[in-house]
């Protein structure tokens, strides 16, 4: 099973990108692709740039990587209180090639922040809003305070309630 992940962050660092990758690791036989959203990179989507350029290559290059993929696992980070402004710009630029943008392929939406909430915000408005773009969101799964319940060294979740509660949630998939 092709598994394409990644933490909807541009941060060299991005803790939605460790909990992403820590959770594509735990899919038995997977063939696991993290995506980076800094090889995405693109001027700030406007029409006018769009009516200039055309659909931007890096945008067609992110829709064709979602297309290879059985299984989406998506983290997304919350920057005051919605996406990070790399994911939107990402997500803008491919609507506009096709509108969906996850192509019916089975996702677990995720969210992760260093606050109590975990994310909660953002996920709420990517569970709300993904659908409308193709995605099929089989299960959801927030990690709050990040910081406290992550293992960066060992890279996994250090917490074994919310471990447990992650893989229990890719058991049911």
């Amino acid at each position: 099973m092709k598994i394409i992940a990644f933490g909807a962050s541009p941060s060299k660092n991005s803790i939605n990108k460790k909990l992403a990758t820590y959770t594509a690791s735990l899919f038995e036989n997977g063939d696991v692709e993290v995506l980076d959203l800094n090889d995405f990179e693109m001027p700030v989507f406007s029409v006018d740039i769009e009516a200039e350029i055309g659909q931007h290559d890096n945008a067609k290059a992110f829709l064709a990587k979602i297309a290879t993929a059985d299984f989406l696992i998506v983290s997304m980070a919350e920057n005051n209180g919605n996406y990070s402004a790399a994911f939107k710009n990402i997500f803008d630029w491919c609507t506009r090639i096709q509108k969906e943008v996850f192509q019916q392929k089975p996702m677990l939406l995720m969210a992760t922040s260093p606050g109590g909430r975990g994310g909660a915000t953002v996920l709420e408005i990517a569970k709300s809003a993904f659908p409308r773009y193709g995605a099929d969101i089989k299960a959801t799964f927030s990690l709050p305070n990040f910081n406290d319940n992550f293992d960066i060294d060992k890279m996994q979740i250090s917490n074994l309630d919310f471990d447990n509660e992650l893989k229990q949630k890719i058991k049911s998939l």
